[in-house]
Parts: C-alpha cells; structure tokens; sequence
C-alpha cells in the first residue's frame, strides 16, 4: 500500500500514506516539493474537531537529521541557537538554525535519544539546507549528520481525547510522559518514537515510524479513535489550529530577513551558553532590536488580513501610513472572526492599539491583542517535564 516517496509525475514526492489519503478523498495540494492532503471534508470539521476531540495528521513531509557522535551534544551547541547539551535524554526543545548575521534558516524541534543520539526535526522546505548547515558546522567536531526523511514517516495525534485513545494502542500510562518528552514505544506492534509534541495548540502526540509501517499505524489510528470524535485533518486545518496557537510558520513569520528577537522568541537564544556558536555576535546584538516586532491582531468582521497585506496606522484605505505587514491571517474557528499576525513598528505594538489592514482599496480595523489567540488549559504535567517546557 506504500507508494515509492518520489513517485509522483509532476516530480513531487509522495507520502507512505498518498494511496491512503486518496482513498479517504482528500484534496492533495503541492507543498513543500510534496504532495499532501489539504483536507479530506471540511477544514471547519477538521479544526473543530482537533479543539473538541482530536484530529489525525499526516506530518510525513518533515525532515528528520540523526546527529551522532562522541561531540555530538558539542556540535549541536555549536551549530544551533540553544543550549542542546543540556537536554536530559527523552527530552525535546524548540529551537533555531541561524545564520551568522543572526537571521532565521529554520526553526527545529531536536530531541536526544541517546547520551550521543539527537535527531533535529526540520520544515521539509529546509530540510536540506539544515543537513547540509549542520554537516559544515560539524566539521570541526567528532559528530556526523544522517538524513533518514525518506524512510521515515511522522503521523500526529492531536487534540484533548489524544491520550485516551493512544494509551490503551501503546499499553502504557501516558499521564507519565510530559510535555517535550520522547521515548521509544509499541502501538499496536509497531515501534515508534513516542513524543508529546505537536503544533496545533492542543495536547498530542507525534509518531516517528519507519515508513513501510505508517498506513497499517495511521489506519488503525483512525479507526480506534472514530468512536471518540477523531478524524483525519489536513494542512488547512494544520494552518488555522497553529495561528490561534501563535505559533510561528517558516516563511512567513520567520525568515532570514529577521532575527529571533524580533519574532518575540529571544529566549530560545542562550547567549548564556559556554562556548561559541553560529550568528552569537551577532544575535548578542541583534537582542537590542527595537523597529518592530511580532503581534496578534483581531478583526472584529470579515475579510480577514492576509499574508503581505500592509498594516496602517489609520483607517484611510490605501493612503494610511503604512507601520507594518501581515505575516498570517484567516478566520479563526475556535473564536468567530478574523486573526492575523503581523510585524508591526515597536511604538504601535502596544495590546489595544488601533490599527488597519489595506485590502483592496479598503481599511479592516484591526486591534493589537496578545498572543497566543487561543490556549489551552494543560494537563498536568510531572515537575521535570513542567521545568523543560519553561527553558523553551
């Protein structure tokens, strides 16, 4: 039933569950030099039921790098924004790729599998230029790079009955298994890398799985999880559930135009850190930065801001003064009107400000609202897990 990954006509690659997707009627789009489900009915079915229930995601685009190595927890210091060393085993951290002048090449999850084991998850555009970032900044260290993304599948399960339905499939007691943690698991005779993370908002879990394995897994995912509102989600979904969450999508939030302080994620950089790593003098710089910075906007009404739509400092249609630009937008399920995030001037950031999105000869009035738009209340979570999620 596994389709070969690159098989498609148009050079696009293929998910180990393209057949599966196509069965279940998916619209398949072109993403990241992949195809992949859009949605499958309704991407307002899809993001409610991830809010009420859970949905199914088929994350197999992403990119996963097995970093190796006597030196490895040293190279990874190196190579990336934070401080990896100190990550106990079974741990994950949110972290950053940077450039030497301090600009964003992607933002990864790493997780450490073993005392000389991580792998770094990648946004599958960038999975590539990650490898080949981290091989160069290795070079100097005793560590190697392995890019496993081809036979590797990677299938979430997110949402608030997540754990109620995965727990009994992996014979296990999942209240003990925190927020960022990994570990290597049986779900339903198949082994996977357990972790519960997710990028949706919503308490989850994500299965790394040999490809081969991931349709038997994702089918009987689905099926068990049919009796408690579960459904498959795609990408569209995806995109609504992480901008109420305000979590940042490469390309549009981050980019290597901007440095992680102005995307309001400073604190994933340990210039605390002993040693050097890529982009320290400049991003020890860069912290200073006051022209703009990243926030949330509400619209009371439709149309909702779009991506590149200019933000103004009034209401005057296309001759406003133009402060900012809109990063993300859409309607907002969960809430009932429009969302967007936006770069804006630092002196019109401020929660309450007033402000307005130029669409087509028009003004949205938009208002300044913290971010995220949307959380949710969080399991309790065992005192070392609830300690790792602050360093994030």
């Amino acid at each position: 039933m596994a389709d070969d990954p690159a098989s498609g006509r148009d050079g696009s690659r293929r998910s180990p569950l393209h057949a599966h997707h196509l069965g279940l009627g998916a619209t398949m789009v072109p993403f990241a030099g992949w195809s992949m489900p859009l949605r499958y009915q309704s991407e307002l079915v899809e993001h409610h039921a991830v809010r009420q229930a859970a949905g199914l995601f088929d994350l197999s685009h992403m990119g996963e790098v097995h970093c190796v190595g006597r030196q490895v927890a040293e190279a990874l210091d190196f190579a990336l924004v934070g401080a990896i060393s100190a990550l106990a085993l079974g741990q994950a951290r949110y972290t950053m790729l940077c450039a030497p002048d301090g600009g964003v090449l992607d933002d990864l999850v790493v997780y450490r599998l073993a005392e000389q084991h991580f792998l770094v998850v990648a946004n599958a555009a960038n999975t590539a230029l990650v490898r080949a970032s981290l091989a160069e900044r290795f070079d100097r260290f005793d560590a190697t790079v392995r890019d496993a993304s081809i036979e590797t599948a990677l299938i979430a399960l997110q949402g608030p009955v997540a754990a109620t339905v995965l727990a009994p499939l992996a014979g296990a007691d999942l209240s003990a298994l925190g927020n960022y943690r990994c570990v290597p698991a049986t779900v339903l005779d198949h082994e996977v890398l357990l972790a519960r993370t997710g990028y949706t908002g919503e308490d989850g879990f994500e299965l790394f799985v040999r490809a081969e394995q991931a349709p038997p897994l994702f089918e009987a995912l689905a099926l068990r999880g049919a009796a408690h509102g579960v459904v498959p989600a795609g990408l569209a979904a995806r995109d609504s559930l992480r901008l109420e969450a305000g979590m940042p999508l490469y390309g549009h939030e981050l980019s290597t135009a901007r440095s992680p302080y102005a995307a309001g994620l400073g604190r994933v950089v340990r210039l605390d850190k002993p040693g050097d790593f890529v982009g320290r003098g400049a991003l020890s710089e860069r912290q200073h930065e006051t022209g703009e910075r990243l926030v949330g906007l509400s619209c009371p009404r439709p149309p909702s801001p779009r991506a590149e739509m200019a933000v103004q400092a009034s209401a005057e249609g296309d001759s406003g003064e133009p402060v900012g630009i809109v990063t993300s937008g859409a309607p907002s399920p969960t809430l009932g009107h429009p969302i967007a995030m936006a770069y804006v001037r630092t002196e019109c950031a401020a929660v309450g400000t007033s402000l307005a999105v130029a669409a087509r000869g028009r003004a949205i009035p938009v208002e300044v609202v913290p971010l995220p738009f949307y959380r949710r209340e969080r399991p309790a979570t065992p005192p070392r897990a609830a300690d790792a999620e602050k360093e994030l």
